[in-house]
C-alpha cells in the first residue's frame, strides 16, 4: 500500500476503536498528539524502506534509510511482524515515558495506543497486497488475504484506489454521523 493509504487507514482505525471504545475525559494536546502518534505508526513499519517518504523527507535520509534497511532485514520482514510490533510499542512507549516531563498534561497511554492503533492498521492494510506479511517472524512465512494470491490487491493500483476511496467514505460517515460529538469535545477543550 502507499503512504497516503496508509496515512487514512490509521485515522479510520484511530476513529474506529474511538468509537467503540470512548477514552472519556481528553485534553486537547493529548487529542493532536494521539493523531499525530497514530499516523506516524501508520507509516512506522516502512522504515526499513530506503525509499520510503520518511527517509527522503530527510537531509540524510537515504543514508540513513539503507542502514535502517540492512538492520531490519530488508522490506516487510522485522518491521512487518508482530515481534517488530512489540519492538515499536517498547521503543515508542520509552520514547513517550522520556518526553513526559516536557509535556505534563499528556496521557501518554493514549498516545501510545494511538501510535500502536496505526501500527497495527499498516500491517492488517499490507496484510491485503500480494507480498503478504510475515506476522509471524522468525518464522519466514507471509500471510495475505485473501489467501489466494491472484486475489489481492497490488500496491499503487485500481485496488487500492478503490480500498482508498472505501477508507474516506468511512471516515465521512464517521464524522458526518458523530458530528455533534466533535464539535463539543472542541468547544469543551479549545480554550484550555
Amino acid at each position: 500500500m502507499t503512504a497516503r493509504t496508509h496515512d487514512v487507514a490509521a485515522i479510520t482505525a484511530l476513529g474506529l476503536v474511538v468509537l467503540i471504545w470512548p477514552v472519556g475525559e481528553i485534553t486537547l494536546s493529548t487529542a493532536l498528539l494521539a493523531i499525530l502518534a497514530n499516523q506516524i505508526g501508520g507509516i512506522a513499519p516502512d522504515i526499513d524502506q530506503p525509499t520510503a517518504p520518511f527517509w527522503r523527507n530527510l537531509p540524510i535520509g537515504r543514508v540513513f534509510g539503507k542502514t535502517i534497511d540492512k538492520l531490519l532485514g530488508g522490506h516487510r520482514f522485522l518491521s512487518h511482524s508482530i515481534l517488530g510490533l512489540v519492538l515499536f510499542g517498547f521503543l515508542a512507549h520509552w520514547l513517550l515515558i522520556f518526553l513526559q516531563p516536557i509535556m505534563p498534561h499528556v496521557n501518554i497511554s493514549l498516545v501510545w495506543r494511538a501510535f500502536m492503533i496505526g501500527m497495527l492498521s499498516h500491517l492488517v492494510m499490507d496484510t491485503l497486497t500480494k507480498e503478504g506479511v510475515p506476522w509471524l517472524l522468525p518464522i519466514p512465512f507471509k500471510f495475505g488475504l485473501p489467501p489466494l494470491r491472484a486475489l489481492r490487491v497490488t500496491t499503487g493500483k485500481i485496488g487500492e484506489t478503490g480500498i482508498f476511496a472505501v477508507l474516506v467514505a468511512l471516515d465521512v460517515w464517521l464524522c458526518s454521523t458523530h458530528y455533534n460529538s466533535l464539535v463539543t469535545f472542541l468547544h469543551q477543550h479549545i480554550a484550555r
